[in-house]
């Protein structure tokens, strides 16, 4: 059976009788000069594209399945999905779920009936826990997306979108995780309206899908970025790989900053807060509009879903700016001299400043920490040159990592006493304990000489970390780390780290 014959043949009416939004945006239209028009997948029961496939999914089991009851494992809106789904047909239902899982997911998970089980850190611990209880009890699996009936309950949205879009419509943007939503709606359009392209976007540190439709076959990530954890996939499905190479067009990525940018705009036009996976739509098409590759009719964007906890408005709203191009962050170096620091300000004249920290290097020189409002990257470099020809070396650090996520926050962290200091980021499951546990592991063999811990309300938080480890001893150190089982990586090299918490500096 064709893929659209399933579209068209599934139950999700029963559980959306009425098509979900097709909202214009008018602020992201007036902005990039063309009509754009946004999927409003958030405002489903469980504010979140999931519903349709796990619907699809639990509906058309056999009677003999559903007295078996179904269990999934998800960290958030599979879950939900499912457990409305089950609730609404009357099947027994169990949700296994990473300890990190948000709160709000936990309950909402639970409000509609289902028995969870906490266990692991990350969806895989999750998935194994699951695939081991099905075959202890018998209940029957309902996969996030390399399904059929899923898939085909996603491609619902591309039925509606036929429905609801203007004729001229010629781009629809659609986030990317293992595939299963925009394999089900990439399916539906291009059997009807083939003209039509589909652009998957991915974060960068989570594409997958963009590697395996290069290679033609499955890629497995080494890690996955953390923040857009709806999308959060090391390996693709099968069934949504081969529909894809078949039917997608082009994936593009983004960054986190774009991503943390287009929740902006989704608000603007909203007034909702998508979580950053239902935001990629609006990342994707912004990006290309900044290399001017402009669609030459309507477009079309999924919002996939809004279940986002209040504790990350913060982190989002901090790097937004960033995104859109509007906060320079700048390293900047001045000698120790009276009235260095005047003249200073003013080269940065009447800016308006968002931040600023400064701290004594040496007699000899001082270093500062500056965010600045700016209208665009032509300002911030333009700022740069006249800083540097007044003599005072400056580094842009906007786009780097480590000084967004950690040095911005602890500017002034050096010590001359600190030998052979080497430093890591890691990322820390959100649980009690996960700290001691991580100390544990290291030993008691080389001295932490920083710790700076940063919690942006997702399953995992960021940690930088400074040790003491002698040359010689540190392929011993990289064996250990690979040992501990938390994602880590090297940032001695990163400008902000060298320039301003380095001894070495």
């Amino acid at each position: 059976m064709s893929m659209l014959k399933r579209v068209l043949n599934s139950r999700v009416v029963e559980v959306l009788p009425e098509p979900t939004p097709f909202d214009l945006a008018p602020n992201l239209s007036e902005r990039l000069g063309q009509r754009v028009y946004i999927k409003r997948e958030d405002l489903t029961p469980v504010f979140s594209f999931k519903l349709r496939g796990a619907y699809n999914r639990v509906s058309n089991l056999t009677d003999a399945e559903m007295k078996r009851g179904v269990i999934a494992a998800s960290a958030g809106n599979h879950a939900q999905g499912v457990a409305f789904a089950s609730q609404r047909l009357g099947v027994a239902c169990q949700i296994v779920m990473p300890q990190t899982t948000p709160r709000i997911k936990v309950d909402a998970v639970r409000r509609y009936g289902a028995d969870i089980e906490l266990i692991g850190d990350s969806y895989s611990d999750a998935a194994e826990r699951c695939r081991q209880l099905a075959l202890d009890t018998g209940r029957v699996v309902i996969p996030p997306y390399d399904d059929l009936d899923v898939i085909a309950g996603q491609g619902t949205i591309g039925l509606e979108i036929l429905r609801q879009a203007p004729r001229d419509l010629s781009t629809i943007y659609v986030p990317v995780g293992g595939g299963g939503l925009i394999s089900g709606i990439a399916a539906v359009i291009k059997e009807v309206r083939p003209q039509v392209r589909i652009i998957g976007v991915q974060p960068d540190d989570s594409n997958a899908m963009q590697l395996s439709l290069e290679r033609g076959e499955r890629v497995d990530l080494d890690r996955v970025g953390i923040f857009s954890d709806g999308v959060a996939v090391r390996r693709v499905g099968d069934q949504t790989l081969k529909l894809c190479l078949q039917y997608v067009d082009l994936i593009v990525t983004v960054s986190v900053d774009e991503v943390c940018a287009a929740i902006r705009d989704a608000f603007l036009d909203t007034r909702t807060m998508l979580e950053p996976s239902g935001a990629l739509g609006i990342a994707g098409l912004k990006k290309r509009a900044r290399l001017g590759l402009k669609d030459p009719g309507s477009v079309a964007l999924i919002a996939s879903g809004a279940n986002i906890s209040y504790s990350r408005f913060g982190y989002i709203v901090e790097r937004a700016e960033v995104g859109e191009n509007r906060e320079a962050i700048l390293s900047v170096e001045i000698p120790e001299r009276r009235g260095a620091f005047l003249e200073f300000c003013g080269v940065i004249g009447d800016r308006a400043i968002t931040e600023f920290n400064y701290r004594l290097a040496s007699r000899e020189r001082a270093l500062i920490f500056v965010g600045l409002e700016v209208e665009g990257t032509e300002q911030t470099r333009a700022l740069c040159e006249a800083l540097r020809e007044r003599g005072f070396p400056t580094s842009d650090l906007s786009h780097d990592d480590i000084a967004k996520t950690h040095v911005r926050h602890m500017v002034g962290g050096r010590s001359a006493e600190v030998q052979d200091e080497v430093l890591y980021s890691f990322e820390f499951p959100e649980r009690p304990g996960a700290f001691m546990e991580f100390l544990r592991l290291l030993g008691h063999r080389w001295n932490i000489s920083l710790f700076h811990y940063r919690n942006h309300g997702a399953a995992f938080g960021r940690v930088l970390c400074g040790m003491e480890v002698p040359a010689p001893e540190r392929g011993d150190l990289e064996q250990t780390l690979a040992q501990i089982g938390f994602d880590y990586r090297c940032v001695n090299a990163s400008p902000a780290a060298a320039f301003l918490l380095s001894t070495d500096a």
